[in-house]
């Protein structure tokens, strides 16, 4: 039976990861360092290969897939943005620890982002892009694509399509890599959930 995977790869570091600062629409590019890191990993792992690419509308995501893909031409997704954090942009988790909507949010209690994005919606938006990637690869018979997007999307869509279902922390990205699903579309036409098959990268073989 055929299958289809879909490679969801988090891009590289820029300098307010590195700060530990919350950047969701803000379009920087990546660190000198995170640049760095990408080419190590690239050189040390092996990345699985792809027919497709997507990615998300901003700068850190097509630089990564370059310096993974050289010349792969990807598809750019807008609904792949990562969240809108509005008033808390640009702002690290010591600047916010006394803001009590932000304590609220973390704890789960109050999912609305002070001028940014709530979690409903948020959830939507992604969740409309990744299906209608899928829809796209059955429609098109391409069978492997690599999605370059961000860490919350990233845990998201895994959240809400692997089997089997995973917590919140093993659904967390570092930077450079991700996690392999592999959609069959019997299973998928049905309930639309994919098979999470690994970790990306992997050790290279000899």
């Amino acid at each position: 039976m055929k299958t289809y995977k879909i490679h969801l790869i988090r891009h590289g570091i820029t300098e307010a990861n590195q700060d530990g600062r919350y950047i969701g629409r803000t379009d920087l590019p990546l660190s000198p360092e995170g640049l760095a890191a990408l080419l190590a990993l690239k050189e040390k792992y092996q990345y699985p290969g792809g027919v497709r690419f997507f990615t998300s509308p901003l700068t850190r995501c097509h630089q990564t897939l370059e310096v993974l893909y050289p010349g792969c031409a990807p598809e750019v997704v807008d609904g792949l943005a990562e969240c809108d954090f509005g008033e808390w942009e640009g702002k690290s988790i010591a600047q916010l620890k006394t803001d009590e909507r932000f304590l609220r949010w973390m704890e789960g209690a109050d999912r609305t982002i002070p001028g940014g994005e709530d979690s409903e919606a948020f959830r939507a938006r992604v969740c409309a892009a990744f299906e209608g990637i899928v829809s796209d690869l059955l429609h098109s018979g391409d069978t492997e694509a690599v999605v370059c997007t961000h860490g919350g999307v990233i845990t998201l869509l895994m959240q809400m399509y692997s089997l089997p279902r995973l917590q919140p922390k093993d659904c967390l990205a570092s930077p450079g890599q991700g996690f392999t699903l592999r959609v069959t579309p019997s299973v998928w036409m049905n309930e639309p959930l994919a098979e999470a098959l690994c970790i990306i990268p992997w050790e290279k073989k000899d």
